[in-house]
């Protein structure tokens, strides 16, 4: 989809996904399982801890963290907020290789939902004064936007999500590698992707997130055409990572695809689930908020 103006970004905070969230957080299901035992914030605010960003005042909040500078200027209240108050830093991986620009019908393509994914779930934490941060991947790391939990910095997110197209072909084990090695502290990493790789490199890959001790969420999407191959004549398929093309009769090859593409799927989840690690299939037909509101649902 191209970009047609510097506001086209926002579509991907549609406000009606926004609202169906707005009584679920994502902290509270991390809470309830006990991942955030030791990242609670520290009770010194302020003492020998580095200075992050400004927030406004809300009730209960202390008085001497008001900025009274900012207050002088403004005649609004706003809170020195320190690094430590980040409970949670969240690392959002997205492939954005070819076969993600697939859509079959009227469903948006796998990359389109997994922007909209990353953008909510990225709303989603900086709401609640957590950090999130953006990695795209495709055959090598193409982005990267370390944490921080600046209302501000959801914009430039969004942005980066709109200015990169789906292209190439994919490589996660690398990539995933790579941004395992720039994680340097505990928290949360989501991966979304449609996993169109070699299961056991992916699955290798995924567990070596695993060793940073952060949680590790997978949203693995496809598009419904993918799963019920569902074609009555004859066709010719486009590997939309190579432009590689093969004839074929759909019907006489049909039993076996789906065989192959449940086994593939079910590999992924099995390995994905006995390593600890939260799995997820995500039909690209489905509303967007379903797939957050059902991973936030579970276990708590």
């Amino acid at each position: 989809m191209a970009i047609k103006g510097n506001e086209d970004y926002r579509k991907y905070l549609d406000p009606s996904v926004v609202s169906k969230l707005a009584s679920l957080d994502i902290k509270t299901r991390f809470v309830v399982e006990g991942f955030m035992l030791g990242l609670h914030r520290s009770p010194y605010h302020g003492f020998s801890i580095e200075f992050s960003q400004h927030r406004p005042y809300i009730q209960g909040d202390s008085l001497k963290d008001i900025d009274w500078k900012i207050y002088g200027k403004t005649d609004r209240y706003f809170i020195k907020q320190y690094e430590e108050e980040t409970n949670l830093r969240a690392h959002i991986l997205l492939d954005v290789s070819g076969s993600m620009n697939f859509a079959s019908g009227n469903n948006v393509s796998k990359l389109e939902y997994g922007k909209v994914l990353a953008s909510v779930i990225a709303f989603m934490l900086i709401k609640q004064n957590d950090a999130a941060g953006l990695y795209l991947y495709g055959d090598k790391i193409n982005k990267v936007l370390p944490p921080k939990a600046s209302r501000i910095y959801l914009d430039e997110i969004m942005k980066a999500l709109a200015a990169t197209p789906g292209s190439g072909i994919s490589d996660t084990a690398n990539s995933v590698a790579g941004i395992a090695d720039k994680i340097a502290r505990r928290g949360m990493i989501i991966v979304i992707s449609d996993f169109f790789e070699d299961p056991d490199k992916i699955l290798e890959s995924i567990r070596k997130l695993a060793i940073t001790k952060s949680r590790v969420v997978v949203f693995q999407l496809i598009d419904p055409l993918e799963r019920s191959f569902d074609f009555s004549r004859d066709a010719i398929f486009k590997d939309m990572e190579t432009g590689a093309e093969m004839s074929t009769q759909p019907q006489q090859i049909a039993k076996a695809y789906r065989e192959a593409f449940e086994e593939f799927l079910s590999k992924i989840k099995s390995g994905c689930l006995n390593s600890g690690i939260d799995y997820n299939l995500v039909k690209t037909s489905q509303p967007y908020d379903v797939p957050i509101s059902t991973f936030l649902r579970n276990k708590v």
